[in-house]
């Protein structure tokens, strides 16, 4: 004769003890507020790091595209800064910056607008020259420069390593 033991569907004995522990469930949401509490920050600071640097790019862009529209088209083409406003604007393309960034505008007197720098593009291939200074609040600065003679257009990252 042959003795039966109950087992479960899966042939095994069920355990007198299932699920997980108060104790180990409130060490398992420690651990995990931990990892969000340095992650978001972190994730917070890179993330404006990439703004700063895509509006970084997206000026040298505007830049060589009004150098480019001046000789193409024959006609002189403004690039207008706008400390005040955070925006470096040509034509109907703009770059706003974010609050934390300043900018600074070094362009010619003569060509300057009431509250606006300008930077003008000859037909030539020339410029007025001058420059733009792009600080960021955690002391990033980036310095963008553009040659009267040649109008063309050069970054200094200054100390970043970027």
């Amino acid at each position: 004769m042959m003795v039966r033991t109950p087992t479960s569907i899966i042939g095994t004995r069920p355990s007198a003890q299932s699920g997980f522990t108060l104790v180990e469930i409130v060490a398992a949401i420690t651990v995990a507020g931990l990892v969000l509490a340095v992650a978001v920050p972190q994730s917070i600071t890179f993330y404006q790091s990439l703004q700063y640097r895509s509006a970084v790019r997206e000026t040298i862009g505007l830049l060589n595209s009004a150098r480019y529209a001046a000789v193409a088209q024959g006609v002189s083409r403004d690039v207008l800064i706008s400390p005040s406003d955070g925006v470096v604007a040509f034509g109907d393309e703009r770059t706003v910056f974010a609050d934390d960034v300043e900018l600074a505008a070094h362009s010619a007197k003569e060509v300057n607008r009431e509250t606006a720098g300008v930077i003008r593009f000859y037909p030539d291939g020339g410029a007025s020259g001058g420059g733009i200074d792009i600080t960021r609040g955690g002391g990033q600065s980036v310095t963008i420069a553009v040659d009267w003679l040649v109008g063309r257009v050069t970054v200094d990252f200054g100390d970043e390593d970027d």
